[in-house]
């Protein structure tokens, strides 16, 4: 399973590499570039989902994410 993915800001377009956590899902990040803060995308459970590189771990392991 993989724990690291890029988050990119949909803004400003920064990219920052960060560890995924394994017990909750994120469901806000504050993009360090410009400020925003990004939410999840319609139909996606959580920022990794939407703007990572990876995909959440639950959805790796093909489980319910933030359930």
């Amino acid at each position: 399973m993989e724990l690291n993915s890029v988050i990119t800001c949909p803004i400003c377009q920064h990219k920052q590499a960060e560890v995924m956590p394994t017990d909750s899902c994120q469901f806000f990040y504050k993009c360090l570039e410009c400020g925003t803060v990004l939410k999840p995308k319609a139909g996606d459970c959580c920022v990794f989902c939407s703007y990572g590189t990876v995909p959440c771990p639950p959805i790796q392991a093909n489980k319910s994410c933030c359930k």
